[in-house]
């Protein structure tokens, strides 16, 4: 079981919930060695999956859009996984539609979405994939609302997530 010091859980959560989120995320990508591989995925529970797949779609998302999450490689952590119905279970459905709407073109783009590209390629994805415009712009607007009930969602079932030792 991953286990986290109540200190470091605490110092999290003093600086806000996506700190809080972080320390658990930060521990499985240590865990993990900081790649999801077929020999890493075992180290980690469902929740925990679920959880570490929050941190980066938020990450990519905030940082550059769904071309960038699925050009870094976590289009099938994302879209293949169960993540959207574990979204919508841990109480965050509008997160859980998003990631649906935007699984839609995905599928029916996967090919060319995850192909090698060359930065000017990359960077013209963003013209060619406008239809994933709507949906980040609706993430950014609701992160800070998302990230608080997946926190408060965390802090709820702690021991899903984590062994917290003294």
């Amino acid at each position: 079981m991953v286990e986290i010091t109540d200190d470091v859980l605490r110092k999290g959560a003093s600086d806000g919930m996506d700190a809080f989120i972080k320390v658990f995320t930060d521990k499985y990508k240590e865990i993990i060695g900081g790649e999801l591989t077929a020999d890493s995925m075992p180290l980690l529970t469902g929740e925990q999956h679920s959880l570490l797949a929050y941190q980066l779609l938020r990450d990519e998302l905030m940082e550059g859009g769904f071309c960038q999450l699925i050009q870094n490689g976590y289009g099938g952590y994302i879209f293949a996984n169960p993540f959207a119905k574990v979204m919508r279970l841990w109480g965050v459905g509008e997160l859980s539609k998003l990631i649906y709407k935007a699984k839609e073109i995905y599928d029916a783009h996967r090919e060319d979405l995850e192909r090698e590209r060359t930065d000017d390629e990359f960077m013209a994805m963003y013209e060619q994939y406008e239809i994933f415009d709507e949906l980040e712009e609706e993430f950014l607007e609701k992160e800070e609302e998302i990230t608080s009930l997946i926190a408060a969602y965390v802090d709820d079932h702690l021991d899903l997530f984590a062994k917290i030792i003294a």
